[in-house]
């Protein structure tokens, strides 16, 4: 199936560096012929959207990825911080990250890209989300909506556009997937690099910017999670780059993350059968799971009995989770349960043979 054949949105979601795995995503979509028909944006999503939009190759931005260095794009404020204390507008300048957008972007605006592009931001006054993009929306530069996009709070000073005030649209939805269902084909497909599950050691050691930025990841998670598990139409594909090992700001990765983005990309789409048809619903790729838990660790806390499908665990005589159905065909989404116990008790193990979904 090439994308001539399927219309579908694309979403980039937001992720600091993480982001750079999109590249990749991109490059094993050209390669398989699998292009959207839009694109939908946030944060870094929107950067490598956008250049993707105004006509780079994937395999261009790929040695652009490669090649970024943290001074690139984040410069410490200590003048700002100095002077301002309490009120500086940021932790980091606005100048680097502004040069790397507008050489990439210069004055192009959407009416003049390739393929629509929708940005999304919030206002920062009024915590309006805003996309750039949408009728009515779509007659600024492209790069000032990618530059609100990415104007994470607290390490980059909100953008201003024709006198208002937008911030990084991760503060509504880091992975704007409502957004895609709205344009009306029947698949959005979404690269999601947000991910934070991952242990990570002496966090609380890091320093205030470490902890606000795992704070912000967990939150982003989190709103995520509850929006993907209630989803239903259309079929939303989604496609999750082993990246959350990484920080929002690790730099020095840069090539694991544009290869894990083609990985994952690529070997989702070697599978025709984990494209959903126009009919279906729900989230994908689905596989078969096993499931169980273990007793010596299950505490009784009753975590995963709010936390997973309803009815899959219950109480025994003892107080322990107990699992009543050990079979379960999931997507990632429902999958996720495992990192929710907080005594790592649950299992889950693919089985060897994933249905096939039907159209």
């Amino acid at each position: 199936m090439t994308g001539s054949e399927r219309r579908f949105t694309l979403v980039l979601g937001g992720g600091g560096m993480k982001g750079l795995a999109h590249a990749g995503a991109l490059q094993a979509l050209e390669e398989r012929d699998f292009l959207p028909a839009d694109l939908v944006g946030s944060s870094i999503g929107a950067l490598m959207g956008a250049a993707w939009c105004a006509g780079i190759s994937a395999e261009e931005l790929t040695a652009l990825a490669l090649e970024v260095r943290q001074r690139d794009l984040f410069q410490v404020a200590h003048r700002d911080m100095a002077l301002k204390r309490m009120r500086s507008p940021a932790l980091y300048r606005k100048e680097p990250l502004e040069h790397v957008v507008r050489g990439l972007l210069g004055d192009v605006t959407f009416q003049e890209l390739e393929r629509p592009l929708f940005v999304n931001t919030v206002d920062v006054n009024t915590g309006t989300q805003v996309l750039w993009g949408a009728p009515g929306l779509n007659d600024v530069p492209v790069a000032d909506a990618v530059l609100a996009s990415c104007a994470l709070p607290g390490y980059l000073p909100p953008h201003e556009i024709n006198g208002r005030h937008f911030m990084d649209g991760a503060a509504v939805s880091n992975l704007p997937v409502g957004v895609a269902a709205a344009r009306g084909h029947d698949l959005v497909m979404a690269v999601d690099v947000g991910a934070s599950g991952v242990l990570k050691a002496d966090m609380h050691l890091a320093g205030f910017a470490a902890v606000f930025a795992r704070a912000i990841e967990i939150a982003i998670e989190n709103r995520r999670t509850g929006v993907l598990r209630a989803w239903e139409w259309p079929p939303l594909l989604l496609v999750q780059p082993r990246v959350e090992q990484y920080g929002m700001f690790s730099f020095g990765h840069n090539r694991e993350l544009v290869e894990e983005g083609y990985r994952a990309t690529k070997e989702l789409l070697s599978d025709p059968t984990t494209i959903p048809g126009p009919n279906a619903s729900g989230v994908y790729p689905r596989q078969h799971y096993h499931v169980r838990v273990d007793r010596e660790h299950c505490i009784g806390c009753g975590h995963c009995l709010v936390n997973a499908p309803w009815g899959l665990f219950r109480l025994d005589d003892e107080g322990r989770a107990v699992v009543t159905d050990r079979e379960q065909v999931w997507s990632p989404v429902e999958a996720e349960i495992v990192r929710q116990c907080p005594t790592y008790a649950i299992a889950v193990h693919p089985a060897n043979h994933p249905p096939r979904e039907e159209d």
